[in-house]
C-alpha cells in the first residue's frame, strides 16, 4: 500500500491521526490502547469525534486534561505548571512503558527527531534539550498515536503534496517565533513548500517530525509509481483546530493499492552524444575501445552519418554512470578529436538479468540470462566462442547448448 497526505490545511500530529482513523477506522481501538500503554494517566481522555465545517466531513483527535494535574504522581508529566521535560525524561518513559517494540522505537525515534533540531536551533546537545509546548500529554499522545498507526498500516511508501508554509509568528516559551519556526525548517528541509496566501503556522513540529520519520522528502524524490496506474482504497479526512476563510483546515489521505511489480526495472543513465569526422577510423577505433574500458562508460555505440559538406562522420553515442559523467566529459575530449559534446539524462528500462557459467563440450561458457516477459531468455558471450575450430556452424551448435544450460540451470 502507498499512502499520499494532501496538506491542504497543514500538517500537525492530530490532524494526521485524524486522517489516518478516518481511511482505517478499525485501528482506533488498538491506537488507544497504545497511548495508554504509553503511561498517559487514566484522567487524561484520548477520544475522536466526527467533524465538519459545513464543506467537508471527517474527523478531530482531541486530548482532554483536568483543568490542573499535580506533577509527581505516576508517569505524569508537568503541562498546567508551565515546567519543562528534557527529552531524556521523555525517552526514559517511553522505553520503560508497555509499548510493542516497533511502536516504542517509532515513538521516540519522533521525538528524537524533534530534540536534534531543537538542539542545533539552542546550540544544545539533543539529551539536554528541555521541551514545554511539546512535553505535555497532549503531544505524547500524538506521537504515541501517530506511531501505532504507521506501524499499523505497514505502508510501503509515504507521500506528500507541497506543504502550506504559513506566515507571520507564533508565541513559544523562548518568546516570539517565525512561522515556521526554526525547528520546523530544519524538519521540512527537501520538502515542497508553497505559499497560498494564509497566515499562520501550517505545519507543526510534530507534523513536521512525522513527515522527516515517514522519510517524505526520499519518497517524494523516487515517486515514479505517480506515472503508474493506480487503484484508490481509502480515502481520510483529519480536521486542525484552526478555521481558515474559503480553506478546510485539513490533511486528506488517499491510500493506494500497491502498483504491480513489474517485470522491467528502471534507472537514469547520462546519454553522451558527439561527432567525429576529422579523425581517421583507425585512431578512434582505438579510442572507442578505450571509452568503452572506461568504469563509469555501460555502451559505446558508432554509426556512420552524413555530416557538414557532405562529409562522412562517425556519429558516437555513449551511456553512463550520472554520478561520474564528468570523468566521461574529459575521457572523451582526451582520446578523440570532438570539440564539443551534448549529453542529457534519460530514464532507461531493463529487464531482470543474471549470469552463469556452464559446461559444454568440455568449455566454460559464461551465459546471460534474463527474465523476460512470457520466457526467459539466454545469450552466450561471444568472446568464449571465438576459439572454436570448425566454422559457423560449429559456433551455433555450442551457443545453442549453453544457452539452453544456462536456462536450465536458471530454472533449478
Amino acid at each position: 500500500m502507498q499512502i499520499h497526505l494532501d496538506a491542504i490545511g497543514g500538517v500537525a500530529g492530530d490532524m494526521f491521526i485524524a486522517a489516518v482513523l478516518d481511511a482505517f477506522p478499525d485501528l482506533q481501538e488498538g491506537m488507544i490502547e497504545a497511548i495508554r500503554a504509553g503511561g498517559l494517566p487514566d484522567d487524561i481522555v484520548p477520544h475522536v469525534v466526527e467533524h465538519g465545517d459545513h464543506v467537508l466531513t471527517g474527523l478531530r483527535f482531541l486530548v482532554e486534561e483536568p483543568p490542573y494535574r499535580p506533577h509527581n504522581r505516576g508517569l505524569a508529566l508537568p503541562h498546567e505548571n508551565h515546567e519543562h521535560t528534557p527529552f531524556r525524561s521523555i525517552r526514559a518513559r517511553l522505553e520503560a512503558s508497555a509499548l510493542q517494540p516497533p511502536v516504542k522505537e517509532r515513538a521516540i525515534h519522533i521525538f528524537a527527531l524533534l530534540a536534534e533540531v531543537e538542539g542545533k536551533v539552542h546550540g544544545m546537545p539533543a539529551d539536554e534539550v528541555s521541551f514545554h509546548e511539546l512535553g505535555g500529554w497532549d503531544s505524547i499522545a500524538d506521537m504515541v498515536g501517530a506511531a501505532f498507526l504507521i506501524d499499523a498500516v505497514g505502508a510501503t511508501a509515504w507521500t506528500a503534496s507541497a506543504l502550506p508554509q504559513g506566515s507571520g509568528r507564533i508565541k513559544t516559551d523562548h518568546g516570539w517565533l517565525p512561522v515556521p519556526t526554526p525547528a520546523t525548517t530544519l524538519l521540512l528541509q527537501g520538502l515542497e513548500l508553497i505559499d497560498d496566501g494564509l497566515p499562520g503556522e501550517r505545519i507543526t513540529p510534530t507534523g513536521a517530525a512525522i513527515l522527516r520519520h515517514l522519510d517524505v522528502a526520499q519518497q517524494n524524490a523516487a515517486r515514479h509509481s505517480r506515472l503508474q496506474p493506480r487503484q484508490l482504497m481509502r480515502t481520510g479526512t483529519g480536521f486542525g483546530t484552526k478555521t481558515f476563510p474559503g480553506l478546510s483546515n485539513v490533511l486528506r489521505l488517499l491510500a493506494f493499492e500497491e502498483p504491480a511489480a513489474p517485470y522491467a526495472s528502471s534507472d537514469r543513465v547520462a546519454q553522451v552524444e558527439f561527432e567525429v569526422d576529422d579523425q581517421t577510423a583507425e585512431d578512434l577505433a582505438v579510442a572507442l575501445d578505450r571509452l568503452r574500458a572506461h568504469p563509469a562508460v555501460l555502451d559505446v555505440l558508432q554509426v556512420p552519418a552524413f555530416g557538414k559538406k557532405g562529409r562522412m562522420t562517425a556519429h558516437i553515442q555513449i551511456l553512463a554512470e550520472p554520478e561520474h559523467a564528468d570523468s566521461v566529459f574529459e575521457a572523451c575530449f582526451v582520446e578523440t578529436a570532438t570539440l564539443g559534446l551534448r549529453w542529457q539524462l534519460v530514464e532507461r528500462c531493463i529487464l531482470p538479468r543474471s549470469h552463469a557459467t556452464v559446461d559444454v563440450g568440455g568449455r566454460s561458457v559464461r551465459v546471460k540470462v534474463a527474465a523476460r516477459p512470457g520466457a526467459p531468455s539466454a545469450k552466450a558471450e561471444s568472446d568464449d566462442l571465438r576459439s572454436i575450430n570448425g566454422g559457423r556452424s560449429e559456433r551455433e551448435s555450442l551457443r545453442r547448448a549453453a544457452e539452453k544450460a544456462g536456462l536450465d540451470q536458471e530454472n533449478t
